[in-house]
């Protein structure tokens, strides 16, 4: 709407639309009252300032780029650092901190986070205060060792073998290392230059592989809607169970394979696992029935 800001404005005020119906219904006065609106426009201009960061860590979560766990925490800090760079006044956006700071400290800010976070070399290493191991982020990401290493001996082992990934020591310390904190993704790099540290390693790539999102398991139920409908309502368990995974890889292989073109919140790139949405059965699948 922002973009087409001057050509809604000069429909309003066309003879095409003075000269339509439209222009002498009640509801067709009050559309363009609020078209013609400065107040309005200017809402529309703050919102877009206020949820433009918002959707970037939508699509980081929901995306197939990269896991996202080792991103959110400092995404979520630069989302609000971004916002207040864009207005002048503080009072324009402290309602919008008040919402955000109760919706991350109630529901999204979990010590996985921190962990992840603090063991995401791309942002670990460029950060001065996180290398100084922000007590924050620490605590997270010893409360994450407690839960998911319930080996006492290797938590210590965790523990000892910290400081080595810290201080860029052994293979975290290889120049290829070091060029490929951001060229490689964290799963990836641990798996590759965290050898020295197995313990470590694995704690890494357990907590880094994580997803921040329930949405897969929404489509998959979507795909699930989808093939046990009236006209297929007699398939055993194991057929059913056969038909999602057949549909639901087929689409994650082909959204992991647009990684880098699709923009999630666009109507032209709606994931076809939602044919609730869309309405459309794709013509491929019946071949598969």
């Amino acid at each position: 709407m922002h973009i087409q800001k001057a050509n809604l404005r000069s429909l309003f005020i066309s003879d095409e639309w003075n000269n339509s119906k439209f222009a002498k219904e009640v509801m067709g006065k009050e559309v363009a009252r609020i078209m013609m609106s400065y107040t309005f426009w200017n809402n529309v201009f703050h919102a877009l300032k206020i949820g433009g960061p918002l959707i970037k860590v939508l699509r980081l979560v929901d995306g197939e780029q990269k896991p996202p766990m080792g991103y959110l925490f400092e995404a979520m800090d630069r989302v609000k650092e971004s916002i207040r760079k864009s207005f002048s006044d503080p009072h324009k956006y402290a309602k919008v901190f008040d919402i955000i700071d109760k919706r991350w400290a109630d529901q999204l800010h979990q010590p996985l986070h921190a962990a992840g976070n603090l063991l995401n070399p791309s942002s670990f290493y460029d950060n001065n205060e996180m290398r100084l191991l922000n007590a924050k982020v620490t605590k997270g990401f010893h409360e994450s060792v407690a839960k998911l290493v319930p080996n006492i001996d290797e938590q210590d082992q965790i523990g000892d073998q910290l400081s080595a990934y810290t201080n860029s020591e052994g293979t975290f310390g290889f120049p290829m290392a070091i060029r490929q904190r951001k060229k490689k993704s964290p799963v990836e790099w641990w798996r590759l230059y965290g050898g020295d540290t197995p313990e470590l390693q694995k704690f890494a790539i357990k907590v880094l592989g994580l997803t921040c999102s329930s949405s897969g398991c929404e489509r998959n139920w979507s795909v699930f809607e989808h093939i046990h409908s009236k006209k297929r309502n007699r398939l055993t368990l194991k057929r059913l169970n056969d038909l999602v995974f057949i549909k639901y890889n087929r689409t994650l292989r082909r959204r992991y394979n647009a990684r880098n073109v699709i923009d999630p919140i666009g109507l032209d790139n709606i994931d076809d696992a939602n044919e609730w949405l869309t309405g459309v059965e794709n013509a491929d699948d019946e071949a598969i029935f």
